[in-house]
């Protein structure tokens, strides 16, 4: 057997699928084989994908055991004399397996070969061939000298500058995103090091496949980067990269490799560098991660509060100056207004993962429309100007924007500027694989947006425009996504083509016979997928906020109304019980009727979605009851919960 292609997944089920339907592709005529070791992905990976790809072997470990680990119970598998080590989230043209091959056999001396990876737009990325990291090479790259002299052989030294990408080079490092090896001499190494659980496992191997000696020649091992082929690597979908889980993985392992092949001084100072640079890192993640999750409501309200203080202060000294404020009222008044303006802002949306400037102007209005009619049927000795209401939220709205421009310019926030135009959709494939992906879409919910169809072959006049002259339809089409088919176009042409994509167009990919659609927009970005799932009501941020509204308003009402429950209700005070379990986020009201890994998420439930307490006997077959659950997470409206908990009110503390 000439090839054995080992992939590692873990929760990346969509992207592998487009993954094998490559490899597979790039298989045809060679003798080989595919082995997916899932690293307990809670995802049904396995489930989903093992019907799909019957000729895949695929082996489930019992727990995420890490890339390395899953590696070599990969390659100990095999049978192939060589071995390919693959990312999940990449995809390869239909001949670079056999252009890689052809390279090892060529090359006696090439211990391993990657070769020229592309993110999800098409631009080259760097890690495609690295340097060993030293001291002086790693404080280049920590201080950001190697950003500013990106082809200097001593600046830029880490990611190999001044070679240039599109020619065949020897390197030091091979990224384990793409790892072509012989088996023999992975038995000789001994495969990946398990104590890396992820990152640094292939620099690791990459140093010590130079220090094996090759038969046949006076010298050891080389490690080649192969320009002459090149894949997309989306990159970064298991763990996405800035994060704290991140940095200290990506620093660990480097530190690992360090007291492993270093000694002396020399790896005192490196140390003393790299944890410099997890500190450093590691403060700037944990702070960016503060102001997303936690901080930036707190920042918010801040700057509500002295929104209104700040217009208090004009008011009383030049519009009102014969008024005086009683600080007791304003003390209450203040905070009342800010945290109602923090919850319309959070059931609008402007806490969601991307920032849109559509949902900061709805929350204020919103919240300032409704807390001009609440005020004025107020009692008049709680009343104050409704000026200071007004421009106070005008002041909010103003500071607010200008703090989420900052925090968007140092891409603490991802923001959705320009997604208006990037959702119109163009589809380049025939007109069959056209239908078949607008079913998909359909399913989806997202078709609405699909201007149309871009012709892949010469003489189609069926079509909008053809898929080669992109550059002058995106001047007339307002378009500036493309959804790529594979098929009538071959994955290598894909390749090529998101290498030419007009500047400011996203790309993402279909292979013929998948259920999926997936892409990125860059490497510094997790990846997105587009598949049924994409059309649960379920899953969409703001019903699940309206059902977890739902879930506290029930709660707390069930708590305070408790004593007249004991006379309704059948085991008050599990329903009691059931309350605090729902108000702290343990429980919800009405869940999944059987639990399900392919639908989104949910607590368990007290209620079933068919109305049935979760210790009652469910009289449906488990068909039933997946297409209950089905049904219910598709067509999800807050009203069904309601109807649901009136329903069975009398059984809440079953």
């Amino acid at each position: 057997m000439q090839l054995s292609v080992i992939i590692v997944n873990y929760n990346v089920k969509y992207f592998l699928e487009q993954c094998l339907c490559s490899v597979q592709k790039a298989m045809a005529g060679l003798a080989g084989e595919i082995i997916v070791v899932d690293n307990h992905s809670s995802d049904n990976s396995i489930g989903y994908l093992s019907p799909r790809f019957p000729e895949v072997q695929f082996i489930a470990n019992k727990e995420n055991t890490g890339f390395a680990r899953g590696c070599n119970r990969g390659w100990q598998n095999a049978k192939g004399k060589y071995i390919l080590f693959l990312n999940p989230d990449t995809i390869i043209p239909e001949d670079g397996l056999q252009l890689c091959l052809a390279f090892m056999e060529s090359h006696p001396d090439a211990g391993a070969i990657g070769v020229k990876m592309l993110d999800g737009s098409g631009k080259f990325l760097k890690e495609s061939k690295r340097a060993f990291p030293s001291p002086m090479t790693s404080l280049y790259k920590l201080f950001g000298l190697a950003k500013f002299f990106p082809r200097s052989k001593i600046f830029s030294k880490y990611h190999f500058g001044h070679l240039d990408e599109n020619e065949n080079n020897e390197v030091d490092v091979l990224a384990g995103a793409f790892m072509m090896i012989s088996k023999k001499l992975l038995e000789k190494t001994g495969g990946f090091d398990e104590a890396f659980f992820m990152y640094g496992e292939d620099v690791d191997l990459s140093y010590r496949i130079q220090k094996e000696a090759c038969p046949g020649t006076e010298g050891n091992y080389k490690n080649y980067y192969f320009a002459g082929t090149r894949i997309i690597h989306f990159k970064g979908e298991s763990t996405r990269k800035g994060s704290m889980n991140y940095v200290r993985m990506f620093y660990t392992a480097m530190s690992i490799f360090v007291r492993k092949h270093y000694g002396g001084s020399r790896a005192g100072l490196f140390n003393f560098l790299i944890h410099t640079a997890i500190w450093f890192r590691a403060g700037l993640s944990a702070l960016s991660g503060f102001i997303r999750k936690i901080g930036l409501p707190l920042i918010d309200a801040g700057l509500i509060l002295l929104s209104f203080w700040v217009m208090k202060n004009i008011w009383a000294d030049y519009v009102r100056t014969d008024t005086a404020y009683e600080k007791r009222l304003l003390w209450i008044a203040f905070p009342a207004f800010t945290l109602f303006y923090l919850i319309a802002a959070y059931y609008a949306g402007l806490y969601d993962r991307w920032y849109k400037r559509t949902e900061l102007v709805r929350s204020t209005l919103i919240a300032t429309i409704v807390l001009l009619a609440a005020y004025a049927l107020l009692p008049e000795q709680y009343r104050f100007s409704r000026g200071i209401v007004l421009f106070g939220a005008i002041l909010a709205f103003a500071l607010i924007s200008i703090l989420r421009w900052i925090l968007v310019m140092t891409k603490v926030l991802n923001s959705t500027s320009g997604k208006e135009e990037q959702s119109n959709i163009i589809i380049a494939g025939s007109a069959k694989e056209y239908d078949q992906t607008m079913q998909l879409l359909k399913e989806a919910g997202l078709h609405q947006r699909v201007l149309g169809r871009v012709a892949v072959q010469e003489n189609d006049e069926t079509a909008i425009g053809n898929w080669k002259d992109l550059e002058q339809l995106s001047v007339t089409i307002p378009s500036r996504e493309i959804i790529f088919c594979q098929g009538a176009l071959s994955f290598a042409d894909i390749i090529r083509g998101i290498q030419n994509l007009p500047r400011g167009m996203v790309a993402k990919f279909h292979a013929a016979g998948s259920s999926s659609i997936v892409g990125s927009d860059s490497k510094n970005t997790s990846g997105e997928s587009v598949s049924i799932e994409n059309g649960y009501k379920l899953a969409d941020p703001y019903n699940r906020r309206l059902k977890r509204l739902l879930d506290i308003g029930i709660s707390i009402l069930g708590i305070i109304t408790f004593p007249l429950q004991l006379f309704i209700i059948k085991k008050p005070f599990s329903f009691f019980a059931n309350c605090l379990a729902v108000l702290f986020a343990k429980k919800t009201w009405i869940g999944y009727a059987r639990v399900q890994k392919n639908l989104p998420p949910l607590h368990p439930g007290i209620l079933t979605c068919n109305g049935i307490p979760v210790s009652a006997k469910q009289q449906f077959p488990d068909e039933s009851l997946q297409m209950m659950n089905y049904w219910y997470a598709r067509d999800y409206e807050p009203t069904v919960d309601l109807k649901l908990v009136w329903r069975m009110y009398r059984k809440l503390g079953e």
